[in-house]
């Protein structure tokens, strides 16, 4: 079983020290499900909503959120992210699945900036399009595909 690296010897909380590993290009990409009546997405793909545009404003959001990750996440490395892109695609009559992929030239991964690009994009989602329906879910956030350093890459199965 793998040890946790953001626990010291003695048990405490810490930054993983990078300092010694070789930067290298790292990229990462995630999703999240945002589940709505089908009338809801027929508005928001329509740009219908009172609140105007929602994906290119969860778009944006996702770009901060993923550039502000290590203010949000008490143990990550802020990073010099070098893209960030987030899109959006309807998979059914009442799911928006929301994508994100974030690279970097560093010495750790971009996973939990992909993440929380996609965590801050549905959320806005859900924001803008709560005065219609409350009863939207964000459901399936997870990691899809990592890769870079020394553990190299890795795809969800």
């Amino acid at each position: 079983m793998a040890k946790l690296t953001h626990i010291d010897a003695e048990g405490s909380a810490t930054m993983v020290d990078v300092s010694d590993k070789p930067e290298s290009e790292r990229t990462a990409t995630a999703e999240a499900m945002v589940c709505m009546d089908p009338d809801t997405l027929d508005l928001l793909v329509a740009g219908g909503l009172p609140k105007g545009d929602v994906l290119s404003v969860a778009r944006v959001a996702g770009i901060l959120g993923a550039k502000k990750t290590s203010e949000l996440i008490p143990l990550c490395h802020p990073l010099a992210i070098t893209k960030i892109s987030i899109d959006f695609e309807r998979v059914s009559s009442g799911k928006l699945q929301v994508l994100s992929l974030c690279k970097v030239i560093g010495q750790t991964g971009v996973e939990m900036e992909a993440l929380t690009a996609v965590s801050v994009a549905a959320l806005t989602i859900y924001d803008m399009c709560k005065a219609v329906e409350r009863e939207i879910r964000i459901e399936n956030l997870m990691l899809r595909s990592k890769s870079g350093g020394k553990s190299g890459t890795w795809i969800r199965s």
